[in-house]
């Protein structure tokens, strides 16, 4: 009984491993399964991601006080003389205990307390930043790779009406309406296509180990068919000045470069401090054998007074200070730019696909149709028959390619806004 029940519990267990699987969405059907499968495991963001986290843990030491120091000192260790040196503070002439801490001027602290926080939140954008550049090539090789997929059915489509084409030419040549040369095209044709399989399939398998290699996945791990295309968003959310905004707020480029810039700001402003002296306090217990007959207090302060060194220090912090605002400028120069151009090629993109789904393509399959019903009645040659069926494949390449150069530019202008539209 007991083995029976085993039995019908791995059984239970192992359908429902089974239905769990199935309803888990499949690796490379859509791009949302991709990023979701490296935002958990690809090496580089999780080295970005760790070194933020060890960002934001400096900030609390940057702000404290050091540790205090202890110091002990055994006075007259002979006695003068009428006794072996020992080490016993209660045989000595007398033990000092020196307790000491180290006070920063005041401001220091809290100035690299903000220095801290802000070179956290600079890691924090920078490794936000490392997961836009992933995901936006991720995206485009997924789109690609879906544009290369979708050539290889497109080809074996055309492949087979060339093979029909074939039969056609065949038959009206065995009936002596046309000549053997009508077969030998069809026939040429069919083999420069075989060639475009061939060049497709080994483009597929290079697109897919680099989405796997982006994935921290072995380079021959499978991927599954691409499945539909990922939707567009309107044209309302792609306004350029509204974008425009968003970049200059939400980049990770410029966010990492501002922090840098503020704290750039607190560093001078930390600079310029040194000037004041640092303090150091101490308190001073004595002992004479077994009890403490004295009290000391200790101040203590560095002098500032190595001049030449501190304004070369604030030369310094002045002149990062304006690196930080220049590459602050340069980022937001080229980011900018690269949203303007990535724009202009996603909307040439959306509407070269629009002309040829809702013109282009109408307009070769109708000029097709009258060529093979011409060629069938003898009115049209077949390199006339040729040529409408290479119009009809390359109108259909087009608007497969405007689909994916759209997507790749929609994941550039993602990459620059730091998130998905």
């Amino acid at each position: 009984m007991k083995k029976y029940l085993k039995c019908g519990a791995l059984a239970v267990l192992g359908a429902w491993c089974v239905l769990s699987r199935a309803q888990e969405p499949a690796l490379g059907a859509n791009v949302e399964s991709l990023l979701d499968y490296a935002r958990s495991r690809n090496p580089e963001y999780a080295a970005m991601r760790f070194e933020a986290d060890a960002a934001a843990e400096r900030v609390v030491p940057a702000g404290a006080l050091p540790d205090p120091r202890l110091r002990t000192e055994l006075r007259d260790i002979t006695r003068m003389g009428e006794q072996n040196a020992t080490l016993l503070p209660a045989r000595v002439g007398s033990t000092r205990y020196l307790v000491m801490q180290d006070l920063p001027w005041l401001g220091k602290r809290e100035l690299k307390r903000e220095i801290a926080e802000l070179e956290a939140s600079g890691a924090e954008g920078r490794a936000t930043g490392s997961w836009a550049e992933l995901a936006a090539r991720i995206k485009a090789a997924h789109a690609r790779f879906q544009y290369v997929y979708r050539s290889e059915q497109l080809t074996r489509e055309i492949l087979d009406l060339m093979l029909r084409l074939e039969k056609i030419a065949q038959v009206r040549y065995a009936g002596g309406l046309a000549a053997q040369q009508d077969v030998i095209r069809a026939q040429v044709e069919q083999t420069g296509m075989r060639g475009e399989l061939i060049a497709l399939d080994a483009e597929s398998r290079q697109l897919q180990a680099r989405i796997n290699a982006l994935l921290a996945r072995p380079a021959s791990a499978p991927l599954d068919a691409p499945g539909q295309l990922r939707p567009l968003p309107a044209p309302a959310s792609l306004d350029p000045t509204a974008l425009e905004e968003r970049v200059r707020s939400r980049n990770p480029q410029l966010f990492a470069d501002e922090a840098r810039l503020r704290s750039a700001e607190k560093t001078r402003e930390l600079t310029y401090k040194n000037r004041y002296p640092d303090f150091t306090l101490g308190v001073s217990p004595i002992q004479y054998q077994g009890s403490v007959k004295e009290w000391e207090l200790m101040l203590e302060l560095n002098l500032p007074l190595q001049q030449g060194t501190r304004r070369a220090q604030e030369r310094e912090a002045e002149a990062m200070l304006s690196a930080a605002r220049s590459r602050r400028d340069a980022t937001a120069n080229q980011v900018l730019g690269e949203l303007s151009g990535n724009l202009s090629a996603f909307n040439a993109a959306r509407r070269t696909e629009t002309l040829t789904t809702s013109s282009l393509l109408p307009q070769t399959e109708l000029a097709f149709r009258a060529a093979l019903a011409g060629y069938e009645n003898g009115k049209v040659d077949f390199a006339t028959l040729l040529d409408a069926q290479r119009q009809i494949r390359l109108a259909r390449q087009a608007s497969l390619k405007a689909q994916a150069e759209a997507r790749m530019s929609l994941a550039e202008i993602e990459r620059i806004l730091g998130e998905d539209l």
